[in-house]
């Protein structure tokens, strides 16, 4: 959606965050790793042990992977690591 400002497209961005099922944002990647390792998941298993086991295991690391998620997504879409303390950066530029 472009506003127009003086004759210039202004590109005003979502309206609205992004979500997905329930996944918001920077989530949507993190899903969709959980579901591909899985599904890689299961050929493993199912090759080494048989098929039901490969299905278990496919819902057992998409549970876990899910679940993961939302329980991250409770902190926010922006809950990062904020260290404390003074940093001093030498040799940032050299002449």
């Amino acid at each position: 959606m472009a506003a127009y400002n003086d004759g210039y497209p202004v590109f005003k961005g979502l309206q609205k965050p992004l979500e997905f099922m329930g996944i918001r944002g920077r989530f949507l990647t993190l899903a969709a790793a959980a579901i591909g390792v899985s599904f890689v998941g299961f050929i493993v298993f199912s090759i080494a042990l048989g098929k039901l086991a490969g299905f278990v295991a496919m819902l057992v690391m998409a549970a876990v992977g899910l679940v993961t998620i939302y329980v991250k997504q409770r902190g926010g879409l922006h809950n990062k690591k904020r260290d404390r303390g003074i940093f001093i950066y030498h040799n940032l530029f050299k002449s």
